[in-house]
């Protein structure tokens, strides 16, 4: 028992240590790539994008379901986007309530007969509308899919755009976020298939009209812990995955395609559980199988806000959908590891997602439980708990505050000192935190 506590014990130890190098070592991209990404876009004035004539039009494609409160709102701030050739198409879902009612009396919708051609496989439209007042806007008016994956390919279906905008009908997109995630996309048309932005944490800050007009911290802790979470994520994890062209998820709330490449993977499977992280797995599978020299990239502002759980009970089922999701990916995937035609992504990254993403709460859980253990047996070496706190979690408490540094640095959502002295308070508590999470979604899985 003695010794295999021993084993455990350090096996955690070398594991911590391995995930925060890992981490350091994004980190320290992430701060080179971010100072790059402020310098590339003032060399980018947005106004040219804005009135060029090259600027290729975008799709947005907005699901919604049971949204009849918030609906009209959503819509005008998508009709609001900066961008010169916009179509919107939102998917009522199979919605219970007045959702199609609420657009038809705001937008003056009428039915239109157009050809629709069901490319990407998605449950019986029943109805297609385009707005009176505003052309750009469509309505997909369909039977329940049971997931979110299946609305967007009813919207796929109809888009008429080079470029799909998938987002999320309850978030919140700045008005300019369209152009600048096309800065990368005008840099390299050829070789940039897809770019993903940057999702922040909306709790807590001021709303008014449905426009974002100060950005403020949450209230809660939980959501607090939240927002670091999403900050580690983004602007660390995805701005330096994206620097070596290994990007592996998209968030489904803020995401560019270029369409006819979803269009030939098939669209999104529709019983995905993660259906954006598998969309993204399987666009690199066709390009790397078919010798395609392509680039995913990141943008880190182009802002996409959006509320995140604010109790333990709801963060555990999301954690634990988010774990199944992962495997749902990895595992039909698994036969891209470490083969040479599968470049970086099947020899760097999918080893690291199986190894420091999907085990992680197993592995933790596991760890924190014989740790706990030798120590009630007597046999926990006092040396060895002092190197686990200092590598295991201070260590990753200085990434966190690096994270938020970072934003501080660059970005600066943040203007009042007291957020950013309290964002850097919670970072110690995120750990422990995180410690939860793992569990309630070991406990799931």
């Amino acid at each position: 028992m003695i010794r295999f506590l021993d084993i455990s014990n350090h096996t955690l130890f070398w594991y911590y240590l391995a995930c925060n190098l890992s981490y350091l070592m994004m980190l320290i991209v992430a701060l080179k790539t971010s100072a790059a990404h402020q310098r590339r876009l003032e060399s980018h004035r947005l106004a040219w994008i804005k009135e060029s004539p090259m600027s290729p039009p975008i799709t947005v494609i907005a699901p919604a379901h049971n949204e009849e409160n918030s609906i009209r709102v959503a819509v005008r701030n998508l009709l609001e986007l900066d961008y010169p050739e916009l179509e919107i198409i939102v998917v009522n879902d199979g919605s219970e309530d007045r959702t199609l009612k609420e657009m038809q009396e705001e937008f003056h919708l009428r039915p239109v007969r157009a050809v629709y051609i069901s490319e990407a496989k998605s449950a019986p439209v029943r109805g297609l509308y385009r707005s009176d007042t505003d052309a750009r806007l469509v309505v997909i008016d369909k039977e329940p899919g049971g997931s979110k994956a299946d609305a967007v390919n009813a919207g796929l279906n109809a888009a008429t755009s080079p470029y799909v905008c998938v987002v999320d009908a309850d978030s919140l997109l700045e008005r300019d976020a369209l152009l600048r995630m096309m800065v990368p996309i005008l840099a390299d048309p050829k070789r940039v298939v897809a770019v993903g932005g940057i999702i922040r944490v909306l709790n807590g800050s001021e709303i008014e009209g449905g426009h974002l007009r100060r950005v403020r911290l949450p209230h809660k802790s939980i959501e607090v812990i939240q927002v670091i979470e999403y900050l580690r994520a983004f602007l660390i994890g995805r701005e330096a995955w994206a620097q070596g062209n290994m990007l592996t998820i998209i968030s489904g709330a803020f995401g560019m395609f270029r369409t006819d490449l979803v269009r030939a993977v098939g669209g999104y499977r529709s019983r995905a559980i993660g259906e954006d992280f598998d969309l993204v797995a399987r666009l690199h599978r066709h390009l790397l199988e078919k010798g395609v020299d392509y680039q995913i990239r990141f943008v880190p502002d182009p802002m996409c806000w959006t509320e995140v759980p604010s109790d333990l009970k709801s963060l555990g089922r999301q954690r634990a959908r988010w774990q199944k999701g992962l495997l749902d990916v990895l595992w039909p995937n698994r036969d891209m590891l470490f083969r040479p035609r599968y470049g970086r992504i099947g020899c760097f990254a999918l080893p690291y997602l199986w190894l420091f993403e999907l085990f992680a709460p197993v592995v933790e859980v596991v760890g924190i439980a014989t740790i706990i253990l030798a120590a009630w047996l007597g046999v926990l070496s006092r040396e060895f708990f002092l190197q686990f706190l200092i590598f295991g979690y201070a260590f990753a408490t200085v990434i966190s505050m690096g994270a938020v540094l970072q934003e501080e640095i660059t970005y600066k959502r943040y203007n009042d000192w007291q957020d950013v002295a309290r964002l850097v308070s919670y970072c110690p508590e995120l750990q422990a935190q995180n410690a939860h999470y793992d569990l309630a979604s070991a406990s799931r899985l």
